[in-house]
C-alpha cells in the first residue's frame, strides 16, 4: 500500500499543477516551486539530541528565520559544515570526531526547515543567504558541504567571494539545476506549460533561468583550493556532476569512491578530508 501511495501521490500533484495552470500559470509555478523546496523529513530525532547537546548552542537570526547553530570549540582553524537535503547537523557526527582529534574549531548549523531551525522550505539561494550570514559571524577558513550543502558552498563562494576562505570540500554535490528540475518533472509528470511557468518563476524571483544555474559553470571563478569527493555509483547525485565541477574548478582535486553511496560519511572519506585540510 505504501509503495502504491509513493507512486501515485507525486502523479496526483503533477495533475493538480496541470489543472491549476489552465487558470493561472503563476499560481501553478508557485505551488510547484513550494513543493519542490519542501523537505519531508530532517528534523532532529530523539536519538540525535544527546549528541547535539554536546555542542555550544546558539540561534542566529537571518531575516525571519531562526537558525540553530552548533559550536564544538577548538584552538585550530575554524571549519563550517553544511549538511544536505532532509538532514541536519547530526549527519556530521563521524567527521566531527575526526576534526576534534585535530583540535579544529567546528561550526555547523541546521538549514532552514531542517533540524531545529525554523522555516518551511529550502533552496540553494536561501541556503546561500543563511550561509553568508554564518560566515560573517564566525569567519571560517575551511568549509565542507554535502549534497545541496556542497552546491550552496560553491554557489556562495561564486556569489560572495571571500579571500578568507582557503579550502573547500564538496561531498556528493549535484551541479545542474536543469537536471534536478527534469527529475522533478519526470516524477510528477507535470506538463510543459507548468515547466515554462516554473522557469519564469525562477527568473522573476532569483534572476536566473533554470538552465543558467550551473555549479560547474560557477566553479570557473572559484579560487580556494578544493577537494571533491563523489561516489561513482551515487544514486542521488550523478558522479558526472563532480566531474564537470572539477573540470572547471582549476584548483581542485577529484576523488572517486566506489560503493560508498551518497552519504560519504565513512572513515576513509573522513581521513581524506583531514589529510586535505592539514596539507
Amino acid at each position: 500500500m505504501k509503495k502504491l501511495l509513493n507512486k501515485y501521490i507525486p502523479l496526483a500533484y503533477g495533475s493538480y499543477f496541470n489543472t491549476v495552470a489552465l487558470f493561472s500559470k503563476e499560481k501553478a509555478a508557485k505551488k510547484a516551486f513550494t513543493l519542490f523546496c519542501s523537505p519531508r523529513k530532517g528534523k532532529v530525532l530523539e536519538h540525535q539530541k544527546e549528541y547535539l547537546d554536546s555542542a555550544k548552542s546558539d540561534i542566529i537570526q537571518v531575516d525571519d528565520l531562526a537558525l540553530q547553530t552548533y559550536h564544538w570549540q577548538g584552538n585550530n582553524e575554524t571549519i563550517l559544515l553544511l549538511h544536505g537535503w532532509e538532514s541536519n547537523v547530526f549527519r556530521w557526527r563521524n567527521l566531527i570526531e575526526f576534526l576534534q582529534k585535530e583540535n579544529y574549531n567546528i561550526i555547523a548549523f541546521d538549514a532552514p526547515a531542517h533540524g531545529n531551525s525554523s522555516g518551511t522550505i529550502l533552496n540553494v539561494p536561501l541556503y546561500t543567504t543563511c550561509t553568508n550570514k554564518i560566515i560573517a559571524n564566525y569567519n571560517p577558513k575551511y568549509i565542507i558541504g554535502h549534497s545541496i550543502g556542497g552546491m550552496t558552498t560553491l554557489y556562495n563562494q561564486y556569489k560572495n567571494p571571500r579571500n578568507t576562505i582557503e579550502k573547500i570540500v564538496s561531498l556528493g554535490a549535484p551541479s545542474e539545476l536543469s537536471e534536478i528540475i527534469g527529475h522533478y518533472q519526470n516524477l510528477l509528470r507535470f506538463n510543459a506549460k507548468v515547466k515554462e511557468s516554473l522557469d519564469l518563476y525562477f527568473k522573476q524571483n532569483f534572476n536566473f533561468m533554470i538552465d543558467d544555474f550551473s555549479i560547474s559553470k560557477f566553479s570557473q571563478s572559484i579560487s580556494p583550493e578544493g577537494l571533491i569527493i563523489h561516489d561513482e555509483y551515487d544514486l542521488i547525485a550523478p558522479f558526472r556532476a563532480s566531474e564537470q565541477i572539477h573540470k572547471n574548478w582549476k584548483n581542485s582535486t577529484l576523488v572517486k569512491t566506489q560503493g560508498l553511496g551518497h552519504s560519504l560519511h565513512q572513515e576513509g572519506v573522513n581521513t581524506k578530508i583531514i589529510d586535505f585540510l592539514k596539507s
